[in-house]
């Protein structure tokens, strides 16, 4: 299967990060219903870097999903109360953000 892939740099709110770490225990903590979400979703990476740089705190999230139109209109119907975790989280501390060109994608899986 052919998947799209994505790489997004989101600008966070001055003094975000406490709120950050919060946010990054609270979802490893509750991974398994985290992987439920990307599963209904369509998603089949989402990995979320922090880059703190002197234009200030940002993270980088890369994704792979099967759609992302798909991916985004499940999550907004989403029943999981972890994406609504995430949903109050982006709220609270995203800025801006916008979509990182992308350059090469290789895949070595099935």
């Amino acid at each position: 299967m052919n998947y799209e892939t994505r790489c997004v740099k989101i600008k966070l709110k001055q003094n975000s990060l406490e709120k950050v770490r919060e946010w990054q225990r609270t979802i490893n903590e509750r991974k398994a219903e985290a992987l439920a979400t990307l599963r209904d979703e369509g998603v089949i990476l989402e990995t979320v870097f922090l880059d703190q740089t002197s234009e200030g705190d940002f993270l980088i999230y890369v994704m792979k999903a099967e759609n992302f139109e798909k991916a985004k209109e499940t999550f907004v119907k989403s029943v999981h109360t972890i994406d609504e975790y995430h949903q109050k989280f982006k709220e609270e501390t995203w800025e801006d953000g916008q979509k990182l060109e992308l350059l090469i994608d290789l895949e070595n899986y099935e």
